[in-house]
């Protein structure tokens, strides 16, 4: 293809609608993609030629592991998701409408609803199982943040992919056809990552894995164990409940003291020159509609995760200034548990580092005052206690007791065992050996496309551009002539084209008449694997410029043998991509 024929409107800098993620910024600047609303973006040619391949990738390996594909309609009837129970319990995320007859349906943002119904509707026998369906469609999620461009936007493409199981047996070979077949779509599209146990939200189920594009800016969070095999994202590693009680000093007489603007757990650990471990922590939440006040240490974080999961409750919220002085009568900042039962009826939830935690400073429920010498059983009372903190680096594997690590990442692909869960709901059953009407086992397997295309960038960038994995990048090689308006740069150039062009090898050709550092900023912005240029040494001594755009490695081949050498380097790389995890 010809850069003259392309629309590719590369930028020098980033447009002032770039936010702070690298892949938005450089997604914008090499005319990958243009933003027409928040969260809502154009694909671009380059753009599309990358989702294409992934799209490819995961199309071949889904076919490899039985999938079958189709493709579910983008709206979706209101009464399909009252029927699981879904059409609230989503939220404000879900984009809804109704249609000149005031009948309600949602742009899809899943679709377990529709398959589940097409199964009931259609499959009536084990001898039609198992069975997997799968799509690569448009998602819809009005969120209420949409932000670093396509990692998280209201619109998105994602492949989907749902297992139906005569039983329990059947949805873990099903469940482990898709692991494996996401390491291998991961593995071939050239990215570091993870397999990491992971928290099933709002879509259900017990068991769930996430992958993780492993990214310095990753919004997640992953902890993994170096002596053994186990990781998983934070908000799922549990933290161990048996601490060892240590040995308390002498319980001292509580005490109020004033701590005037110290409103965080820094402020107040620097004003009374404690550690941060010693201060105890109130988080107010409104879940389901009630007060829940939860205890951690003052280094820690609530898991709210862990804690709707604890309660079996569906919506959390953090519990605003208002909510606390209208409640409570406290003012941000100040919160404590003690005397808060007398307040009003509230639970109380205390991690279980709490139950431990003696002599500790917690707000006083009074504006600049602070509690010292806090100990739980005498100065308040914890309703429960259970692992209610998010897992640090530091802290002991739940597996082996090693010490755990942290990366962060990007979330690019999850896979969930969903169970009965919509089929009891939906009514998708079929008859067994024995002529016994049952629930189908479902599982369900979701891949951002373009998320991944964006955790690529994030993850293979430097200050130049994009470095493309060769297996989904939008071209193999971009090839230029110098100077485009000398006759024989440009016709050995054009040959070279038509060359590789002929030998299977994707070749963008910068035939524009511009200057030579304007086509090799916008070569190397763009990132395919390989530039070659020809310039005055091809005319005088008939050798190329070829450049890998990793490593910067640079060679010099003649025109007759381009060919092979392009051909054994892309394969080298393809190689190394696909194997490095």
């Amino acid at each position: 293809m010809r850069v003259t024929q392309m629309l590719i409107p590369t930028l020098r800098e980033a447009p002032a609608e770039a936010d702070v993620s690298v892949s938005h910024q450089l997604l914008l600047r090499s005319g990958m993609v243009r933003k027409v609303a928040a969260g809502v973006y154009i694909l671009l040619p380059l753009g599309s030629r990358v989702v294409k391949k992934i799209e490819n990738i995961i199309r071949e390996e889904m076919d490899s592991a039985g999938g079958v594909e189709l493709q579910l309609p983008i709206i979706q009837p209101a009464e399909l998701w009252r029927r699981s129970g879904r059409w609230d319990l989503y939220g404000p995320e879900m984009f809804r409408l109704q249609d000149r007859h005031g009948r309600e349906f949602c742009l899809g943002p899943t679709h377990e609803e529709l398959i589940t119904c097409l199964f009931a509707q259609e499959v009536n026998s084990y001898r039609q199982l198992p069975l997997l369906l799968y799509q690569i469609h448009d998602k819809y999620r009005d969120e209420r943040r949409p932000r670093f461009g396509l990692l998280r936007g209201r619109e998105f493409i994602m492949k989907d992919l749902y297992s139906f199981d005569k039983d329990e047996d059947g949805l873990e070979i099903s469940y482990r056809k898709m692991y494996d077949a996401y390491n291998r779509i991961f593995s071939r599209c050239g990215l570091n990552f993870r397999a990491v146990e992971a928290d099933s939200g709002a879509i259900g189920g017990d068991v769930s894995h996430e992958f993780m594009v492993i990214a310095d800016q990753g919004e997640d969070q992953l902890l993994y164990c170096s002596k053994c095999n186990y990781a998983a994202n934070a908000e799922k590693t549990p933290c161990p409940s048996d601490e060892l009680r240590k040995a308390a000093d002498e319980e001292r007489p509580l005490q109020l003291a004033a701590t005037p603007e110290a409103r965080t757990v820094q402020d107040v650990a620097a004003y009374l020159q404690l550690s941060t471990d010693q201060v105890l922590k109130s988080l107010f939440f409104n879940i389901d509609g009630k007060l829940v006040v939860v205890l951690v240490r003052g280094d820690r974080s609530v898991n709210e995760t862990k804690v709707l999961s604890y309660l079996g409750a569906d919506k959390l919220e953090i519990a605003d200034s208002e909510e606390l002085r209208n409640n409570f009568g406290i003012p941000m900042g100040f919160a404590g548990p003690v005397g808060l039962q007398e307040k009003t009826s509230v639970t109380i939830l205390g991690d279980t580092e709490v139950k431990y935690l003696y002599n500790a400073v917690a707000g006083a429920n009074k504006s600049g005052y602070h509690y010292l010498n806090v100990n739980p059983g005498r100065d308040y009372q914890v309703d429960h206690y259970d692992d209610f903190r998010v897992a640090q680096e530091g802290d002991p594997c739940p597996c082996c007791g090693g010490s755990l690590q942290m990366q962060r990442g990007i979330e690019v692909g999850h896979i969930f065992k969903l169970g009965t869960r919509y089929s009891e709901a939906m009514g998708a059953s079929f008859l067994n050996e024995k002529g016994k009407e049952i629930p189908v086992i479902m599982g369900c397997y979701g891949i951002g496309v373009t998320r991944t295309m964006a955790a690529a960038v994030e993850q293979s960038h430097d200050q130049d551009g994009i470095i493309w994995p060769s297996a989904i990048s939008p071209f193999h090689a971009v090839i230029m002539a110098v100077d485009q308006r000398n006759q024989q740069q440009a016709g050995m150039a054009s040959e070279i084209y038509q060359q590789l062009t002929a030998a299977g090898i994707e070749t963008l050709y910068d035939d524009r008449e511009e200057r030579p550092g304007v086509k090799f900023k916008d070569a190397d912005l763009i990132g395919c694997p390989v530039r070659v240029v020809v310039g005055k040494k091809a005319i005088t001594d008939g050798l190329v410029e070829i450049k890998r755009r990793s490593g910067g490695e640079m060679a010099f081949r003649t025109k007759e043998k381009i060919t092979g050498y392009l051909q054994d380097i892309l394969a080298d790389m393809l190689h190394k991509q696909g194997t490095k995890n």
